[in-house]
């Protein structure tokens, strides 16, 4: 069962989640896209959840503000399609760092195994503006380039709390075994 962090609804059987997955089931059950379940993404948080959780949020924002709601949850699904972990990966002498490279490669991969429209492609390509110098098209992108960042936030705040339990729990186990 997939959820989005934060969220209380399963993606797949809660009512209030449903329109979201019948826009992404088909992503979510591709061999593609559950290749990036093997990719640490954000600390702890893998890039398969990372996407799931922009991609509901900017599903839910765009849904509020009228604007293309399933445009907003495929693209947000694959907005990081990159597959590979950034951190193992060396970089050549003058290449640009990860974040200003990734959106284009997300965007390569996504359009080599789905169909995507103009609005969908830009939303992945400028998810990470300003580093992508080209200003987002459309009201859609622009919300991406924030969930992205609240998500980011989200998974870090998670990573920190589950850090902090851990040693308030073994500082505990020390302090009764002393």
């Amino acid at each position: 069962m997939s959820k989005a962090m934060g969220s209380r609804y399963s993606v797949e059987s809660s009512k209030e989640s449903r329109e979201y997955f019948e826009f992404v089931k088909d992503l979510l059950e591709h061999e593609v896209v559950s290749e990036m379940k093997k990719y640490r993404h954000h600390y702890s948080t893998t890039c398969y959840q990372h996407c799931l959780n922009v991609s509901y949020y900017n599903y839910i924002v765009c849904k509020k503000l009228g604007l293309n709601a399933k445009a907003a949850a495929r693209a947000g699904m694959l907005h990081d399609l990159f597959l590979y972990d950034w951190r193992d990966e060396p970089r050549k002498k003058g290449e640009l760092p990860h974040g200003f490279t990734h959106p284009k490669i997300a965007l390569e991969n996504a359009k080599e195994h789905f169909e995507l429209d103009k609005l969908e492609e830009d939303i992945i390509v400028k998810h990470m503006w300003p580093l992508t110098i080209k200003l987002p098209r459309y009201a859609e992108s622009y919300v991406i380039v924030m969930i992205d960042k609240y998500a980011a936030m989200l998974e870090f705040g998670v990573h920190c709390k589950n850090k902090l339990s851990h040693t308030v729990h073994s500082m505990h186990r020390h302090k009764k075994s002393a």
